[in-house]
């Protein structure tokens, strides 16, 4: 397996420019998930690392080697996509074999690389069978095998999930989570899932119109984003904000005035000098509490019981809903007048560009 090296990496359309200058590295055996909104440029920047997107500018690097010139079949990697791509007349084993007799690769070799993978899938009871006689799940492990089997320094995959129900994509992303803890690969993977995203990467590289808001661990991402942007997208529900003007406060913090009461969040150098602020805090981060020591008190209109979890939708004025998690064996139903609040510490603070200022 090989380190992967972007360094200011641009992709236009003529005038129009979708991908922004990214300099990113992932690391050798770094399983890394390319994630944001439709749109975002994520999936053009994975074309653009196997050579299906030509880079405008900027520098790919896999292992020591500068590739922007390389044709896809020299860059020794293997991609997933989201259709499979089957070819619909092979066998289970033609298709896994096809790249690798492409390269005229010895028959015995063939056979033993297909076989491991195949094992390794738990698919080779399917080897003589054909695409049309499988189910969307065997046709992405078949797809994944075939990916396998050439050994590739790297794997990309592309929303390889996106085709299958609810309960086969959660089965097949423990799968993928397994598969990566044995072979060790480098893998560079697209979704616009935030629960993939979360369960599969090792980091993740959350992208916004053509560029990088943030890179990082799963979780740090989710406890302290450095943007707006991340601070919505992670999370569901997602994060509740507000955009409120600050005050002058007691010694070392500022003051903002919620729908309820004002409240003390402490002050650093960037925060003392802004005039207004969008803060944020996460459902869970929230609790019921006496209307007297209320940071917000409203209607619930719409409670929603997941089981392990219930969230309650509180209409608090203003054009967005508050979302907060009840205990789930909660009977709250709409309707209800409630009272919230949440803690100072948990508050995120974000100044007029999106930018975090606590």
């Amino acid at each position: 397996m090989a380190q992967i090296r972007l360094d200011r990496l641009r992709k236009s359309y003529g005038d129009f420019e979708v991908v922004h200058g990214i300099d990113l590295t992932i690391d050798d055996g770094e399983f890394v998930v390319l994630v944001g909104p439709s749109g975002c440029g994520k999936s053009t920047l994975l074309r653009m690392i196997a050579g299906l997107e030509e880079i405008t500018s900027g520098t790919l690097r896999i292992g020591d080697a500068a590739v922007n010139a390389l044709p896809p079949a020299d860059r020794n990697i293997a991609m997933v996509f989201q259709d499979y791509a089957l070819y619909p007349h092979m066998s289970v084993a033609e298709n896994m074999a096809f790249g690798l007799k492409m390269r005229n690769a010895p028959a015995a070799e063939i056979k033993q690389r297909v076989t491991k993978a195949a094992e390794t899938l738990k698919i080779t009871s399917l080897l003589e069978r054909l695409p049309g006689q499988l189910s969307g799940g065997q046709r992405q492990r078949v797809a994944m095998g075939r990916a396998i089997v050439r050994e590739p320094e790297a794997f990309l995959f592309d929303e390889p999930l996106s085709n299958l129900d609810a309960a086969l994509r959660v089965e097949m992303r423990l799968e993928m989570a397994k598969l990566h803890r044995r072979m060790q690969a480098t893998t560079v993977y697209v979704t616009h899932d935030q629960v993939e995203a979360m369960t599969l990467a090792d980091r993740m590289v959350v992208m916004n119109a053509g560029q990088v808001e943030q890179v990082g661990r799963p979780l740090d991402l989710y406890h302290r984003p450095q943007t707006l942007f991340v601070a919505r997208f992670i999370g569901s529900p997602t994060m509740n904000t507000f955009n409120v003007s600050t005050e002058p406060g007691a010694s070392g913090t500022i003051g903002v005035r919620l729908q309820a009461k004002p409240i003390e969040i402490q002050a650093t150098q960037q925060l003392s000098s802004a005039s207004s602020v969008t803060i944020g805090i996460r459902p869970e981060d929230m609790s019921v509490c006496d209307a007297s020591d209320a940071w917000f008190t409203g209607e619930i209109v719409v409670v929603e019981r997941l089981g392990g979890q219930t969230f309650a939708y509180l209409d608090v004025g203003g054009d967005r809903l508050l979302t907060v998690e009840l205990p789930r064996a909660s009977e709250m139903s709409p309707g209800t007048t409630l009272s919230v609040k949440g803690h100072v510490n948990s508050i995120h603070v974000f100044a007029d560009d999106g930018k975090r200022l606590n």
